[in-house]
């Protein structure tokens, strides 16, 4: 598959996942900003795909990350983060929202495992219910201690200043 055939809208890809889960395949949703992706991302996407067949990632938006982490987030653009992210063997599409969650994403494509990080208290996850109502799944992933994009920011602005 070609790196940007992995990258679609909400609308392209629900039709794709109900062929895929007719089939057999079960797919697996998570989300997140992945803002300048590290080795903690690497491990989550990794282990998300095990999960299941297939691994959609949902991508906030510039300006979703915007208003959940501040004015100076995101580092890299939304076309750039979502590049990046399809370039990962584990992750099969990508689909950007704009919300400021992925609920409308989760409705739409109907995964039949929903991942999330370990450090989100289960009744917070997005989602889960919905998951769950459709014989679904919710999985909760530990995080990789000390990676996350604040961290390497922190790094960077210690070692060459702001």
């Amino acid at each position: 598959m070609d790196l940007f055939s992995k990258i679609k809208a909400c609308s392209e890809l629900a039709p794709i996942l109900r062929g895929l889960r007719a089939s057999g395949k079960v797919v697996v949703f998570t989300n997140g900003c992945f803002d300048l992706l590290h080795a903690g991302h690497v491990r989550y996407l990794e282990a998300a795909r095990r999960e299941g067949d297939i691994l959609v990632v949902g991508l906030n938006s510039d300006r979703s990350v915007r208003d959940i982490k501040g004015d100076k987030r995101p580092i890299l653009r939304e076309p750039e983060r979502a590049e990046v992210l399809a370039g990962l063997a584990a992750v099969n599409y990508v689909v950007r929202f704009d919300e400021p969650d992925p609920l409308r994403l989760i409705t739409a494509l109907a995964p039949d495992v929903l991942v999330k990080g370990g450090d989100w208290p289960e009744e917070a996850i997005i989602g889960a219910q919905e998951v769950r109502n459709r014989g679904g799944r919710v999985v909760r992933i530990p995080v990789m201690e000390g990676a996350s994009t604040s961290a390497v920011i922190a790094r960077i602005l210690e070692r060459y200043g702001d």
